[in-house]
């Protein structure tokens, strides 16, 4: 149990870890133009109308690789449960994209609807590359 339960905070912490450095490196691809206060809904507004679909799409990708090698890790630590701690980092990060959907809904829509169905996947895949590999017996 207290493995699962690290399985769990340590996926999350890589997580939000994976997610923030992608993020931050579209920042450094695309920068905001000088003066944008995050604070002002209207000027992410206009950001967002004025991002290219690179920019757009490395948020995507920063969700999806977020919640592989969060579910990863927290496969690795959880090894009797790894599609459950894996699934739920992969929850987080489609409430995060909910979030950000309510928040901010001039979001195309092919972000939304990629950010709710590539997480669950994605976990998955690294739950089952978690796994340890059996060697053979020897010769």
């Amino acid at each position: 149990m207290l493995r699962t339960i690290l399985g769990v905070l340590a996926g999350l912490a890589t997580m939000f870890l994976a997610i923030m450095g992608i993020e931050f490196l579209g920042h450094l691809l695309y920068p905001p133009p000088p003066g944008l206060d995050p604070m002002v809904p209207e000027q992410l507004q206009r950001l967002l109308a004025a991002q290219p679909p690179a920019a757009l799409a490395l948020v995507v990708l920063a969700w999806v690789a977020g919640a592989f090698l969060g579910g990863w890790v927290a496969a690795r630590i959880a090894p009797a449960h790894p599609r459950l701690v894996a699934g739920l980092v992969a929850l987080v990060v489609m409430a995060g994209v909910v979030g950000m959907i309510v928040q901010m809904p001039q979001h195309p829509r092919w972000m939304g609807v990629l950010g709710l169905l590539l997480p669950l996947p994605a976990a998955w895949l690294a739950s089952t590359l978690a796994r340890p590999r059996r060697r053979p017996p020897p010769a």
